[in-house]
């Protein structure tokens, strides 16, 4: 079926009743490499020997960006493409063709300025809502919060709006998603910001490890951990900015890989 038929159908009419598909699952990976069984799943999603992933690297500014995503699904039986912006019409052209999309690594803001520069936001978040599979490492994985760190604070403190934080995708709207989490100790920067943001649910994900999202739940595969930490039932002061945040009551998980955690989007 091609693609513009399959999205066509996101919408199901049966006695004279609607009912929406949801959202497209979701493969944020933490960086440091994508385990062989991540990569695998991401192209069963994709549609297996009739994937066509779409490779967006804005994120990085190599000359190269892009080459070793198409190379790695590739191998595994994909048609894979790599989708410049210089042209957004014909980018979204391109993207219409995708049944999955995948960002690489480097630097989150960069690579949602681009898209937004592209006007490609609102076409990623409505073809994922229709159902299309997106994945992504590293900066790939932050940029899917709605809530996006983009660096690191200039100096680690839990003082109110350290962390900071800016517009992401939103694909992944109750998460903030964190990167490279256990080997660059990330905790002091996303719970500051769990803290400022206390709809949100902080998640950790340690390198060559993913989470796959399916509605209100994800679970976790790969070699490390992922750390989710949970600020909806503590008690929180309102600092003003650059004052010490407080959090009491603050719930904390530490999940492995085979691990699945509910989350309800807020």
């Amino acid at each position: 079926m091609l693609p513009r038929m399959r999205f066509f159908f996101s919408l199901i009419f049966f006695s004279g009743a609607t009912f929406a598909l949801e959202p497209g699952p979701l493969v944020i990976v933490g960086g440091g490499g994508t385990p062989l069984a991540v990569q695998k799943h991401f192209v069963t999603l994709a549609g297996g020997k009739s994937a066509r992933i779409a490779v967006l690297p804005q994120a990085s500014a190599r000359e190269d960006r892009g080459v070793s995503s198409v190379k790695m699904f590739t191998e595994l039986g994909a048609s894979v493409f790599i989708v410049e912006l210089k042209h957004p019409k014909a980018a979204c052209e391109r993207l219409d063709e995708a049944t999955a999309i995948w960002f690489p690594g480097g630097s989150q803001a960069a690579l949602y300025n681009a898209l937004e520069k592209a006007g490609l936001v609102k076409l990623i978040r409505d073809r994922h809502a229709r159902g299309l599979p997106i994945g992504g490492t590293s900066a790939g994985a932050a940029v899917m919060s709605a809530v996006m760190i983009p660096a690191m604070p200039d100096k680690p403190a839990l003082r109110a709006s350290n962390t900071p934080t800016t517009a992401g995708l939103g694909l992944a709207p109750g998460l903030i998603i964190d990167q490279h989490f256990i080997a660059r100790r990330r905790m002091n920067r996303l719970l500051s910001a769990v803290i400022d943001h206390p709809n949100h649910l902080g998640v950790g994900i340690g390198e060559a490890t993913a989470i796959i999202v399916r509605g209100k739940n994800f679970t976790v595969m790969g070699e490390n951990s992922v750390i989710v930490i949970d600020p909806r039932a503590a008690k929180l002061a309102k600092p003003e900015k650059g004052k010490l945040q407080s959090a009491v009551g603050l719930k904390l998980n530490v999940l492995k890989p085979g691990q699945k955690f509910l989350f309800e989007e807020k």
